[in-house]
């Protein structure tokens, strides 16, 4: 089965690690052209010694002024762009509504969900110009479920399902598909971050509460990068040209109700 993504040119924001990387990696695989945005700068560096053939900026997706000057770097090396991967998040804080800062639940909606929005103005007349293309917004099974003491993220994962069906009936006549992935929870250092503010915020301890986490899901394992990067370029592909406007999980089956702390 031959993807056909040889040449799209793709624009991946948080691409030097964890999903974005692994996103960034199957495109690049695939004979895609490939630039990716991070705020990390080590793990870009690192990024840019792995993968000589793709290029890379550093950018906080929160801040229009990086995200305009990122899409002036990309474009005069892509020369023009056929796929956006909107996939930089952070967690934010774990805890009860009322310990939440204001600090804290702006800067997790301004990265995930403003920061969508930014790259997305952006793309938008590239892909028009291009004639088509695809938008994929990473959201999180947060996104469509409940998720007591992480309610900053939950909000602005929600958003971006909203986000992905309105523009996909916007952008469908120019050729433009717009779809939102929803991890799980995905095997890495951030989910091992989340489960030790969890178990603090809960009092419990860390292995009960990544076993509770692990139950949640039919598989009972976390999901690998690699499989919401195998989703992204399929989505992209041919063979996912009348898929459009859809929040896919790519969770293992996960159900909040399965466990409860």
């Amino acid at each position: 089965m031959h993807l056909s993504v040889e040449g799209l040119r793709v624009m991946i924001t948080a691409g030097a690690a964890g999903i974005g990387r692994a996103i960034a990696e199957a495109f690049l695989e695939e004979g895609a052209r490939v630039h990716v945005c991070d705020v990390d700068e080590s793990a870009l560096d690192a990024f840019a010694q792995a993968f000589p053939d793709a290029r890379v900026t550093r950018a906080d997706v929160s801040s229009v002024e990086d995200v305009d000057a990122c899409f002036e770097q990309a474009m005069a090396w892509l020369g023009g762009l056929d796929v956006l991967i909107n996939n930089a998040g952070i967690a934010g804080p774990t805890g009860r509504i009322e310990d939440i800062s204001p600090q804290d639940w702006e800067r997790t909606l301004a990265i995930n969900i403003n920061g969508q929005f930014y790259c997305a103005r952006r793309a938008v007349p590239l892909l028009k110009d291009a004639g088509g293309g695809s938008i994929i917004n990473i959201s999180s099974t947060a996104g469509i479920m409940g998720f007591p003491l992480r309610t900053p993220y939950a909000a602005s994962k929600w958003a971006v399902v909203g986000f992905t069906k309105s523009l996909s009936m916007e952008l469908g006549e120019f050729g433009i598909r717009v779809n939102a992935i929803c991890p799980g929870a995905v095997a890495g250092p951030r989910i091992d971050r989340v489960i030790a503010a969890d178990a603090a915020a809960r009092g419990l301890p860390v292995e009960t509460v990544r076993q509770s986490a692990l139950n949640q899901n039919a598989l009972k394992e976390f999901i690998q990068p690699e499989s919401v990067a195998r989703e992204a370029l399929f989505l992209c592909s041919p063979m996912g040209r009348q898929i459009t406007g859809q929040a896919i999980a790519v969770d293992g089956d996960t159900d909040s109700l399965r466990t409860r702390h």
